[in-house]
This record gives C-alpha cells, sequence and structure tokens, in this order.
C-alpha cells in the first residue's frame, strides 16, 4: 500500500470517487468530485482501491454529512452524504450515460433526473441485522461498514428513514428476548399506506412469535421466514392484507415513485398500443390502467400472491391476463406485442428475455425498461443492437445513496420515434 496524492474527478456507479495514480484508477470511498485527496493506495491488478488519509483541497460540492453512522462508523447504507443534493443528481445523470457508453455501447445524451421532494426521511421500509452475543439477550440491531461487512453497528438514527419505521424498531429493541432462538437475524420493517408490515429472517423455530407480535403494537402483520424455507404470515392485526408489505414491489420513496409510475404510463400511452406485455408486473399497478385505456395485456409475475390480485383486478378486461412464471419462461409465447414493459430486480433481464424480444416479428413499436441499476440495464440494452435509446429519463428514488432510477425508452433502429 503506498500513499498518493489524487485528484477526484468523478463518482463511479457504487458511489466512490474515481481519480488516478500513475495512469491507475483508483476507486476512492467518500471522496467528492473536485477533492484532491492524500490516499493510502492499493493496486489491484487494472484498478485500485483508495482509502482517504486526508484532503489536501476540499472540492466545493463537498458537504458536513447529517448522519453520525456515516462517518462514526462508516456505515456502507449511504455513499454520497458527503457530497451536496445538486451534485449527487449530476453525478446520477453521468453514471447513467456513461454507464450506456461503456458497457451498452450507445452514445446518448445526460439523461433529465427528477428530484425527490424529500432528501431525508423518505424511506418506508429499513432493513437490519440484528447479531446475538452468545446465548444472552443482548442483541446488537444495525448496519455494516462499508469497509468491514463482517461487521455490525447498533444503529441510532438513519436520517433518511421516516421517523415511523424507526419506532417500530425501537419496539422490536425492546422485544428482543422474545426474537428466534439464532445467532443472527434479519428483520425489515416497511410502511404501505396504513399498514406497517415487520419480516424477520432467520431460525428454525420461534415458539414466542405471538408474545413478540403483542409487544409490537404498532405492526399489523408479521411475516417470518425460518431458515431455509419460504416466508409466511404468522400474525395479522384487523384486516390487514395476506400479502406482505414488505415485497420488492412496494416503493421506498413513494412520492417518486408516484412520479415514476405515471411517467411510464405516459410513454406506453404514447403508443396507443392494442397489446402490451408487462413482464416484472408486480401486483398490477401498471397493468390495469393500460388495460382499462383498451389494451390486451399479458401480466407476468412470478410471485405468486402479486399475479394472483394482478389476475383479480384485470378480469374485468376481456382478452388480458396475468401469468404466474418466470419471465424468462413464458415471454416467447407472450409475443408479439406492440409494446413491452420490463421492470426487472436489480441483476437485470435474462438472456432469454432480450433475445426472445430481439426475435420478435413483428418487432415491438417500443420497450420500456425500469431499471434500478445502470450497469444491468446498459448490458440489457447492448442485447437489443436492434433497438435505438430514444429517451432516457432518471428518477433519485434514493437520495444521498448512488443508486438511482432510469426509465429507457427504446425503438426499433429503422422507425422514428412515436410522435
Amino acid at each position: 500500500m503506498t500513499l498518493a496524492e489524487l485528484d477526484i474527478d468523478s463518482i463511479a456507479a457504487g458511489g466512490d470517487g474515481v481519480g488516478r495514480s500513475n495512469g491507475v484508477v483508483v476507486f476512492v470511498p467518500r471522496a467528492a468530485p473536485g477533492d484532491r485527496v492524500r490516499a493510502r493506495v492499493e493496486v489491484q491488478r487494472r484498478f485500485a482501491r483508495g482509502e482517504i488519509d486526508s484532503i489536501v483541497r476540499p472540492s466545493p460540492d463537498r458537504v458536513t454529512p447529517e448522519c453520525p453512522h456515516y462517518v462514526a462508523d462508516k456505515c456502507g447504507g449511504c455513499q454520497l452524504q458527503h457530497i451536496g443534493y445538486d451534485a449527487q443528481l449530476e453525478a446520477k445523470r453521468r453514471i447513467i450515460r456513461d454507464s450506456l457508453a461503456r458497457i451498452g455501447k450507445r452514445s446518448a445524451d445526460l439523461p433529465s433526473i427528477e428530484a425527490s421532494p424529500r432528501r431525508w426521511r423518505y424511506r418506508r421500509k429499513l432493513t437490519l441485522t440484528m447479531r446475538r452475543a452468545g446465548q444472552s439477550d443482548s442483541w446488537t440491531m444495525g448496519l455494516r461498514p462499508y469497509d468491514d461487512p463482517d461487521r455490525i453497528f447498533a444503529l441510532r438514527d438513519c436520517p433518511i428513514t421516516d421517523e415511523r419505521v424507526l419506532a417500530v424498531w425501537k419496539d422490536i429493541a425492546a422485544a428482543r428476548r422474545l426474537l428466534p432462538d439464532a445467532d443472527e437475524l434479519r428483520g425489515a420493517v416497511q410502511l404501505a399506506g396504513e399498514d406497517v408490515s415487520v419480516v424477520v429472517r432467520g431460525g428454525n423455530a420461534w415458539p414466542r412469535r405471538a408474545e413478540f407480535f403483542e409487544a409490537v403494537p404498532s405492526a399489523t402483520t408479521l411475516w417470518w421466514q425460518p431458515t431455509h424455507r419460504a416466508r409466511n404470515l404468522v400474525a395479522s392485526r384487523g384486516t390487514s392484507p395476506a400479502r406482505d408489505a414488505s415485497a420488492s414491489f412496494a416503493q421506498v420513496n413513494t412520492e417518486v415513485g408516484a412520479e415514476l409510475h405515471a411517467y411510464v404510463l405516459e410513454r406506453a400511452r404514447r403508443y396507443r398500443p392494442a397489446s402490451v406485455v408487462d413482464a416484472y408486473s408486480g401486483a398490477g399497478a401498471t397493468a390495469v390502467p393500460l388495460a382499462g385505456d383498451g389494451a390486451r395485456v399479458t401480466a407476468v409475475e412470478a410471485d405468486r400472491d402479486a399475479a394472483a390480485e394482478c389476475a383479480e383486478s384485470l378480469a374485468p378486461f376481456a382478452g388480458s391476463r396475468s401469468l404466474t412464471a418466470r419471465v424468462e419462461d413464458v415471454i416467447e409465447q407472450t409475443l408479439p406485442a406492440d409494446v413491452i414493459l420490463l421492470n426487472p430486480p436489480r441483476v437485470g433481464v435474462h438472456e432469454r428475455v432480450t433475445a426472445s424480444i430481439a426475435a420478435a416479428s413483428p418487432a415491438p413499436r417500443a420497450v420500456i425498461y425500469v431499471s434500478c441499476d445502470p450497469a444491468t440495464l446498459a448490458r440489457d440494452v447492448a442485447r437489443l443492437p436492434g433497438f435505438r435509446v430514444a429517451s432516457l429519463q432518471a428518477f433519485d428514488m434514493f437520495p444521498q445513496t448512488a443508486h438511482v432510477e432510469t426509465v429507457c425508452e427504446l425503438v426499433p433502429a429503422s422507425e422514428t420515434e412515436a410522435a
């Protein structure tokens, strides 16, 4: 490991600052574009990792982080709290464009980005690791440092998380003696409308789960996923839904999620489609409005409960249907379609999905891809060489972090954009 002075010129996809030392690219956590830093550098083949030793000249975009855990505990939950919000947005725009150029081999302008109305207290879901000390009831409930993934620090506050979620976590901490018998658990609390879902993952037996639920009075549903088994609803209050509100299709930032959803509908409706494939459709939030417009919608979702809810909502619309399946297993039989909506998890779409879309005849008039990872978006766009990027719009769903949502509209390369 050597000590070197670096000028930081950009932010990488994971949130690290990017500089160069002797021609080698160096990734430096907690660095800001415009910083000159003295860093301890360790070369790893074609790139290097750096750790700030001191800041020689701070960037004009550098700010004091709001969260004490960000500095004292090197919390890995956020990556950009040390950068002003406007600079965060600019960094995310560049990450998207550079990913498409470098991985997707597509030139694109910097996308527009919708800022979040709330930069703090926007998260309606918080997942923590719970680690027990020996056989006692002493539990550490918290997050991991970015540079030491094996360590857990006790969380006192999370300024990006809704205070109602944190209040539930305080109740869980007070009821820790009633948790499953395990050395380590994962827990999640999510708000969904008026419902509060608590999910506990781990352990093989939970004899005191009813007592635990009573000790967390604000929770409306309690879900448990024993080790190597499926998740199940184990307790509920009132008329709480049987579907897990902590599932991935529930929005963490509701205001930005609503803006993104409205935008996707607007882009799809521009084509006045007669047929739509809504892949990774969740419970049908997008499929149902499009079916209401008169389109024949085929919704595809692997989660059985969500797919069943979507099927019930689509039932009044003749010709529309909901398939409970992995998208890659059924995509070929759903085509052709005028518009294809893709909203995959962070890993992106299976190569069989892009292969089927590329081979569809006639080709779809548009593929609208909602991505939470610019790198996998770019990879999947590269697998569709017969399509060009017609529009690119970013949404800042997760301020203070390096994560960004992107809506990429693709059209056949031989056709002009819809009017």
